[in-house]
């Protein structure tokens, strides 16, 4: 590969702060919230016109879709993201589980009152470069906008970008899977058009369940899920494969439907599984989108001649990017690992917890019989590097972890403990690898997070 010389220049300072957090999916979103009612000057940035990451930009709606009777679940803002959505009309029940489904495009306004209601000073259409540094302490990020390239200096600094890019690239150990084991990258879409009646009565005379994922995705279960009801089409793709509608040998289209609304739009369609494709490499991030946007078109048209309800419909809208589930983890104090979340782990660091529920990596395990696990600090804070903290799917873990840790919910968990840890350090005058957990562990009851 060849190299240039950038010359060396000055930039401005857009601003000073006390806690910044890059990215603003459910773990950025927790965290600057979670940091600002500690009462500490925070700034939440994105790289997208609206907050809220998988949610509100890839349209991920099913925030809580692991919750059955029997479940203990999170407590704190990853739920209030739920009742808030719902409180401002926001959702509507969703179909597989004991929760709200929540409007994606909603959930951009409702983001947007829970940050500014909390004080989080707000930067959309910002995207963070890279990190300033003095020695091995984070000091702020370089940023690149419409108003140039400018610094923002701040004490703590949060990465929730997902992919660990601001701990990557001050130098904190981290780990990839390899490409061709990594989970699959998704397009979401959806429909209008739909005729839901007709579309609900096909799915009550053929229902799916749990154990129909084992049959064309080899997904295995713990059993106690095989017949609870999945909202999974398989049959119409099928039956297009045989038509040369699909490609017989394109396996990528299948998946779960979301909220169907009543003047017929179908939301949440995940049904485009593209495996192969490494979310930091920006050559594969183009391949991704608009292979997966020709896939979502092969599916409307599977849907439309062979899911009844769907005759009339059409393309409502793309996500506005992909939908990532697996790229870089930090190498961090303590990894959680996948014997930790089956075996009910406890930790004395707990920031939360988190149900024993697993989405990955060919293993489902729903968590219907009230078992669930603790969630250590030390999985967000990496090795060698001070100040910095990481949220959401990017800490600390092994791949059967990260099928638990990954989920919106768990990382708004992730998310509300580095933003109050955050703010606890520098309230103390300590860094974020020596701060008193136990000061942390305090103030997080007091937001009302269940520790233990």
């Amino acid at each position: 590969m060849r190299h240039v010389a950038e010359q060396a220049r000055t930039i401005p300072v857009m601003l000073e702060t006390e806690v910044l957090v890059v990215g603003s999916g459910p773990g950025g979103l927790a965290a600057a919230i979670g940091a600002a009612r500690e009462g500490v000057r925070t700034t939440l940035v994105d790289r997208y016109g609206c907050f809220g990451g998988a949610i509100s930009q890839v349209g991920v709606e099913t925030i809580a879709w692991y919750r059955h009777e029997g479940t203990v679940d999170v407590e704190g803002i990853g739920i209030e993201f739920e009742q808030r959505a719902k409180a401002m009309g926001g959702t509507q029940k969703e179909s597989q589980s004991l929760s709200e489904a929540l409007n994606a495009e909603m959930f951009k306004y409702v983001a947007d009152t829970l940050v500014l209601e909390s004080g989080v000073e707000p930067i959309l259409h910002c995207l963070a470069v890279e990190p300033l540094m003095d020695g091995n302490t984070v000091t702020g990020v370089v940023v690149e906008s419409k108003s140039g390239r400018q610094a923002i200096l701040a004490q703590r600094v949060v990465d929730a970008t997902g992919d660990a890019d601001m701990a990557h690239r001050a130098g904190a150990p981290c780990r990839k899977t390899p490409v061709q084991d990594m989970m699959g990258v998704t397009v979401m879409f959806s429909c209008s058009g739909v005729d839901k009646r007709r579309f609900l009565d096909y799915v009550r005379a053929n229902p799916s369940t749990y154990k129909d994922w084992g049959l064309n995705w080899c997904t295995g279960t713990d059993g106690k899920e095989d017949d609870l009801f999945s909202p999974y089409l398989e049959e119409p793709f099928d039956r297009a494969r045989q038509a040369g509608i699909i490609p017989e040998s394109m396996k990528s289209i299948a998946g779960t439907w979301g909220r169907i609304t009543d003047v017929g739009e179908a939301t949440c369609l995940n049904m485009v599984f593209m495996n192969g494709l490494d979310c930091t490499d920006v050559r594969d991030l183009t391949r991704g989108e608009i292979e997966g946007r020709h896939q979502a078109i092969l599916a409307i048209e599977a849907l439309r001649r062979y899911a009844p309800g769907f005759e009339d419909a059409r393309l409502r809208n793309f996500g506005m990017t992909l939908g990532t589930r697996d790229s870089r983890k930090i190498v961090g104090r303590y990894d959680i690992t996948g014997h930790d979340v089956r075996g009910q782990a406890r930790f004395e660091d707990s920031i939360g917890i988190f149900p024993e529920f697993i989405d990955g990596y060919s293993i489902l395990s729903l968590p219907t019989t009230g078992r669930y696990f603790q969630v250590p600090y030390g999985i967000l804070v990496p090795q060698n590097i001070e100040n910095l903290l990481v949220a959401g799917r990017c800490v600390a873990g092994d791949k059967v972890s990260h099928a638990a840790i990954r989920s919106e919910m768990c990382c708004a968990v992730t998310g509300q403990g580095a933003g109050v840890a955050a703010a606890v350090s520098l309230r103390d005058g300590k860094t974020t690898s020596q701060v008193d957990v136990g000061r942390v562990q305090s103030a997080l009851k007091n937001q009302g997070v269940r520790i233990f």
